[in-house]
């Protein structure tokens, strides 16, 4: 903004300088036309015939002229020229001495051969203009001078120019207190942003930015925000992953080392521990898959969505379920949609529901497994016969290593992971899994997913 204003007053000065001259000029050319028109056409009032003498032609010419400010109409006469026959001047020049009075000054113009020109002096600069007057012979005799001093107008110029840039300084000053206050409004939300991430560390995640407005900065601030949301949820399951597994294998770990610190040389007992031993090795390795898996479904490529036929699928998992157990399996009914979903995952969840089914029915009783188009989604469900789940079970089944207050069937092994990791795809594919009463007794698992296209 400084090289701005300077520029501009800088500009403003050479524009007021110019038209100094550009009137100066005029005024010139002005009167030495007026002049040598009244040379020409002139007439001697006192012989009614043209001028002959040179003195008295520039004295008719001056008695009838009046002089702008600062300029000064001149005749001179006689050899060499330094002898001012008469002159007009409105008033005194306070800037420069008066060319009348400055006999170097005339004799030089007089002897210029030009007819227009600067005279520069240490009293101050002359613009002129000359109308020679020649004898008979050629020979100079008299001449016509007007001399403008354009000092007074260069000098008031110059003080408009320190005027304009003392208010430009000014101005500047106030723009720059003005900015200075309006950035640190505009900035402080970014300084909020700054101080918010420096003291943000693993155990406080809960620090969050204040938004007013809807410009870029409140933009800013909600995008910062929002990143805290996710870095919070995933330092949250990070958490969660390390309590829930050091608490699921606190159990078989002590297990295991209890059976091998008391195990004896006896072969059948040795047989027993390392069967019990296995055996709990296996859970914590389907523990440890299932909380990877868990995890797993944060990230954003743990499904990748593909076009299904869904009777194909259900089809499939129907097959795939009858090798669970001894249960009267039953293929209840198929959509014949196309859907956007992950096969696999869709395939492991239904599984996963098969496997509770089983869990929780006896052999014989009856395991439903379907599909069918809802509005503009789909849903896949498995429906048993079993004894159904209580009230107060819905919501805590789908927690980890939740499981619910009465058992529906014989106890399974399970860590109470099965559940959790089928609601974990539901979600993955913008969808939800949802506990149903079947119809006669039971329960019946919903996953409603997204869009079909028939």
């Amino acid at each position: 903004m400084a090289v701005g204003l300077v520029s501009v007053a800088t500009t403003t000065r050479s524009i007021l300088l110019r038209d100094v001259d550009h009137r100066a000029n005029g005024l010139l050319a002005q009167e030495a036309g007026e002049f040598a028109n009244f040379e020409e056409r002139g007439v001697d009032p006192e012989t009614g015939r043209p001028f002959t003498d040179p003195s008295r032609l520039l004295v008719e010419f001056l008695v009838r002229q009046y002089a702008d400010p600062d300029e000064e109409l001149i005749g001179l006469v006689g050899r060499p020229g330094t002898t001012p026959a008469q002159f007009r001047q409105p008033r005194e020049i306070p800037v420069a001495v008066p060319l009348h009075r400055d006999a170097d000054a005339r004799r030089r113009i007089f002897d210029s051969p030009d007819a227009t020109g600067t005279l520069h002096r240490a009293s101050g600069e002359i613009r002129w203009a000359k109308v020679t007057v020649a004898r008979a012979g050629g020979e100079t005799e008299a001449a016509f001078v007007v001399a403008f001093h354009p000092g007074r107008e260069q000098a008031a110029v110059n003080e408009e120019f320190r005027i304009l840039l003392a208010i430009s300084g000014v101005a500047l000053l106030m723009t720059t207190g003005i900015g200075w206050a309006v950035a640190g409004r505009i900035l402080k939300p970014v300084r909020l942003v700054r101080t918010a991430a420096a003291q943000l560390t693993e155990q406080d995640l809960t620090r969050r930015i204040p938004v007013h407005g809807r410009d870029d900065i409140a933009a800013l601030a909600e995008t910062f925000n929002d990143m805290l949301d996710r870095l919070e949820r995933a330092f949250a399951a990070q958490r969660e992953f390390v309590d829930d597994a050091g608490h699921e294998l606190r159990t078989p770990i002590t297990i295991v080392r209890g059976h091998l610190e008391l195990m004896g040389d006896d072969p059948a007992e040795r047989e027993e521990t390392i069967r019990l031993v296995t055996d709990e090795l296996d859970r914590m390795s389907r523990i440890v898959e299932d909380l990877l898996l868990l995890a797993k479904a944060e990230r954003p490529d743990f499904v990748t969505p593909e076009p299904v036929q869904l009777a194909e699928l259900t089809a499939d998992v129907y097959v795939k379920a009858r090798t669970l157990g001894e249960r009267d399996w039953q293929l209840a009914e198929v959509a014949d949609v196309e859907a956007e979903l992950d096969p696999q995952r869709i395939t492991q969840a239904m599984v996963q529901l098969a496997q509770n089914a089983v869990q929780h029915t006896t052999p014989g009783q009856t395991v439903r497994i379907g599909s069918r188009a809802d509005g503009p989604g789909v849903e896949l469900y498995v429906a048993d016969s079993g004894c159904g789940v209580q009230p107060q079970d819905g919501e805590v089944i789908f927690e980890r290593f939740r499981r619910g207050t009465s058992r529906r069937g014989a106890r399974g092994s399970g860590a109470g992971l099965g559940l959790s990791i089928v609601r974990a795809i539901a979600e993955a594919h913008g969808g939800r899994v949802r506990l149903r009463d079947t119809d006669g007794g039971g329960a019946t698992f919903v996953l409603a997913l997204g869009e079909a296209h028939t």
